[in-house]
């Protein structure tokens, strides 16, 4: 497994600096993560020093309580797209899930992808799991399908826990059969933490701690052929 391929090389601490972005970046093209994902302001920016390699630019949206009104989240959106974002990472209306209002929840996220329709944008949802029961989780997925996401996504990372294999496996069991995807986020720090969320079911890992979980993937590839030598 190429693990690099399917890190979102994550910085979204709010203390972040410009210095901050160019080593995200810079390790981003040197590991070939698959994406690096920053706050709205920082987007234009990152796609400057990254537009020559093949990294995508991932923005949140909605960002981190998901509690914006529809059309602030289509804003937040349009602009990320223009700045260069081409994947953006959405946090649901949680309290309208939890408020038994599943049309304002599916609305929402259908709003977003929209907003993206004909661009060549990727769409993922973040559930925030650690703050839903499982009929909630479920509820959630099945709303994505009908909003036309490309991912769901565990968490933003802030919950009051990170993603666990039962968050996946669960998901991946209501998407089975579609072509949505699951991005787990969240307390991954990792190779082997990495590797079990992908046997869960993820296809995207989202992190800060990408670099070590390559340097750790590349220490265990190299004990292994030492061993066999």
């Amino acid at each position: 497994m190429n693990i690099a391929s399917i890190i979102d090389h994550t910085l979204l601490k709010p203390e972040a600096t410009k210095l901050d972005m160019q080593t995200l970046c810079q390790d981003a093209e040197m590991y070939g993560f698959a994406a690096v994902c920053v706050h709205p302001p920082y987007v234009e920016y990152v796609f400057r020093l990254l537009r020559h390699t093949p990294v995508n630019v991932c923005s949140v949206v909605g960002f981190p309580f998901g509690a914006h009104l529809p059309e602030v989240k289509v804003h937040e959106a349009h602009r990320a797209v223009e700045d260069g974002a081409r994947e953006l990472d959405m946090v649901i209306n949680i309290g309208a899930l939890k408020s038994g209002d599943p049309m304002l929840v599916e609305r929402d996220m259908h709003a977003v992808v929209d907003a993206c329709r004909g661009k060549n944008v990727v769409v993922k949802a973040i559930l925030e799991t650690s703050l839903l029961t499982d009929e909630e989780k479920i509820r959630a997925c099945q709303l994505a399908l009908n909003a036309g996401v490309d991912f769901v996504k565990t968490s933003t990372g802030l919950g009051s826990r990170g993603v666990t294999e039962k968050d996946v496996r669960l998901l991946k069991k209501i998407l089975t059969g579609s072509s949505v995807g699951i991005k787990a986020a969240g307390g991954i720090r990792t190779y082997d933490e990495a590797v079990r969320m992908v046997k869960a079911g993820a296809s995207r890992i989202g992190t800060s701690w990408g670099v070590q979980i390559v340097e750790q993937e590349r220490m265990q590839r190299k004990n292994r052929s030492d061993a066999r030598s």
